[in-house]
């Protein structure tokens, strides 16, 4: 009978040990709003915590519309990392929904934002696009992993200061090939307003179709400002978002018989089968594409305006189809 009420007591202790050993070791789970954001928690702290971003890759930040899905990731998360600087508007409003306890931390905290020249007290939110402001996102969320779990404190610290050699990298990979390009074209003609802080790094004057957010409405003002840009500056390209619509600018190169330069990256990267599945592969994809566009040879751009699969390519073809049936049709009934 002793026997067995040691062994009772023993297996006893060990479950008690064993479940407060795996409590300790639970990941803490943090939440993100944006696929830059996650991509920049993934580098410092790898599989040491369950990550979950709200915004899946490819959507608008902007437009999106939390689910309760997302409501319940966010009342369960530890820490919720978000860039702030007006970018995530319906954020408060999900986190008050869904109770949550969250440490709320504003990963731009410490970065010089770009106010807006029109609306008072708004900020741009595109801070990532300045290699040199991800450093701080990255100091900001290290300093937050290391407070929550300083056990693994010197990992986190380690792969931030890997993360970071890397963003060096691409700054200075950036600054070398925007050189390449004549100072008279360094002009960005895109969506909506997203590349501001890059261009102010670069050396780029920035024009969009649509303000720092994407819920604002198109005007023709807009429209007709950038077509006088184009025909003045000689501006061969034009470039499309990877999460807006792209005809606006499809048409504004048409009409221009100008380039669609490429499609860029900018609040979201891409996916994993993209050219930006991550946020430094996205920064060199953008820079590739914006310089590759805008030192190519004029004659060139202007024959690339107007497109293969464009109305007056395709009458041309149906037209010269008849001709050849006609003429067919004509030897036949000639040799009969």
């Amino acid at each position: 009978m002793y026997v067995k009420s040691k062994i009772t007591c023993f297996l006893f202790a060990a479950f008690i040990i064993g479940t407060f050993s795996g409590w300790s070791q639970q990941k803490p789970k943090v939440v993100v709003t944006a696929s830059m954001i996650a991509d920049m928690v993934e580098n410092v702290a790898g599989d040491l915590v369950d990550l979950t971003c709200i915004v899946p890759i490819g959507s608008d930040p902007h437009l999106y519309e939390p689910t309760p899905k997302d409501a319940r990731i966010v009342a369960e998360a530890d820490i919720l990392f978000k860039n702030g600087l007006t970018f995530e508007g319906w954020l408060n409003e999900l986190i008050e929904n869904a109770g949550s306890k969250a440490v709320v931390v504003t990963v731009t905290e410490g970065v010089k934002p770009i106010e807006s020249l029109v609306y008072q007290n708004a900020t741009d939110p595109h801070a990532w696009m300045d290699a040199e402001n991800a450093m701080i996102y990255v100091d900001n969320i290290t300093k937050t992993l290391v407070k929550f779990d300083p056990d693994n404190a010197s990992i986190y610290q380690q792969k931030r200061d890997q993360y970071r050699k890397q963003i060096r990298a691409i700054d200075e990979y950036i600054k070398t090939q925007i050189s390449y390009i004549p100072e008279e074209k360094r002009i960005l003609i895109t969506s909506h307003d997203a590349f501001q802080y890059y261009g102010r790094k670069y050396g780029l004057k920035l024009e969009s179709v649509m303000g720092t957010s994407t819920d604002a409405d198109v005007q023709t003002a807009d429209i007709v400002r950038l077509n006088e840009v184009i025909r003045t500056s000689k501006i061969p390209a034009v470039f499309i978002e990877s999460t807006i619509n792209p005809k606006i600018l499809e048409q504004l190169a048409r009409d221009n018989k100008i380039r669609v330069g490429g499609k860029l990256y900018a609040d979201s990267i891409g996916d994993k089968d993209s050219p930006a599945p991550s946020y430094i592969a996205m920064l060199r994809h953008n820079t590739d594409i914006i310089v590759s566009a805008l030192t190519a040879d004029p004659a060139e751009a202007n024959t690339s305006g107007e497109e293969s699969g464009s109305p007056t390519s395709l009458y041309v073809i149906l037209a010269a189809v008849l001709l050849v049936i006609f003429f067919l049709l004509v030897r036949r009934f000639s040799g009969s």
